[in-house]
C-alpha cells in the first residue's frame, strides 16, 4: 500500500448547497408564471372554438328553419320509434332538442329522421351530443335563454355558462369577467 495515494472524499459545503437552491428558486420564479399564462391562453382558445362551433350550428338551424332554436316549441310532432322533443319555446330544453335531434320545418324534434313514416324530420342534427358544452372559463354548462332582441347583450356576471337570445341569435359566454381587450373573441355574432 505504499504506492497508493489515499483520496479524501469531500462533500458539498453549505455555501455550495445554498447557491444551488437559490439558482433553482430563481429558475422556478421565471418558469412557473409562463405555465400559468399558457393555461389561460388555452382556456380562451377553447372558449373561442366552442363559441364558433355553437354559432355555426345556430346559423345552420336558422338557415333551414327561418327562426332560431328555442323560438318555438320542440314538441308536438309524430315521433314513432324515437324520442320526441319536449321543450317549450324560450327554454334550454327546446334549444337542445332542436340542435341535437332531427327537426321538421316547424321546429318539432325527434331522435329519428323518419318519425314512423317517411322523412318527417329532414333537418339536423346540428350538434353531435345533446348536452351543452362546458364554458372553459367558468366550468359551467348552464344556458340562459333570453328573448330581448338586443344585439348588444352582455353577460350577467355570476351566472356563468352561456347566454342566448333567440330573437337575434346572439350566443355569448355569460360572464362579465372577460379581459377588456378580449371581449371580441367571446362575441361571435
Amino acid at each position: 500500500m505504499k504506492g497508493q495515494v489515499r483520496m479524501l472524499q469531500r462533500g458539498f459545503t453549505l455555501v455550495e448547497l445554498l447557491i444551488v437552491v437559490i439558482i433553482l428558486a430563481i429558475l422556478a420564479a421565471i418558469v412557473v408564471p409562463q405555465f400559468a399564462s399558457s393555461t389561460d391562453d388555452a382556456k380562451i382558445s377553447s372558449l373561442d372554438t366552442t363559441l364558433s362551433n355553437m354559432r355555426a350550428a345556430i346559423d345552420l338551424y336558422y338557415q333551414q328553419h327561418g327562426a332560431y332554436p328555442s323560438a318555438v316549441v320542440s314538441s308536438g310532432g309524430a315521433c314513432a320509434g324515437g324520442t320526441a322533443g319536449t321543450g317549450n319555446a324560450d327554454t334550454d330544453t327546446a334549444f337542445l332538442d332542436q340542435l341535437a335531434y332531427y327537426t321538421n320545418a316547424a321546429g318539432q324534434a325527434c331522435s329519428v329522421t323518419d318519425g314512423g313514416g317517411g322523412n318527417l324530420y329532414p333537418y339536423g342534427p346540428y350538434l353531435k351530443k345533446r348536452v351543452m358544452p362546458e364554458n372553459p372559463i367558468t366550468q359551467d354548462d348552464t344556458l340562459t335563454i333570453v328573448t330581448a332582441g338586443n344585439l348588444v347583450m352582455t353577460g350577467d356576471g355570476a351566472a356563468g355558462g352561456w347566454k342566448f337570445d333567440n330573437k337575434t341569435g346572439k350566443f355569448i359566454a355569460n360572464d362579465t369577467n372577460i379581459p377588456t381587450g378580449e371581449t371580441l373573441a367571446f362575441d361571435t355574432h
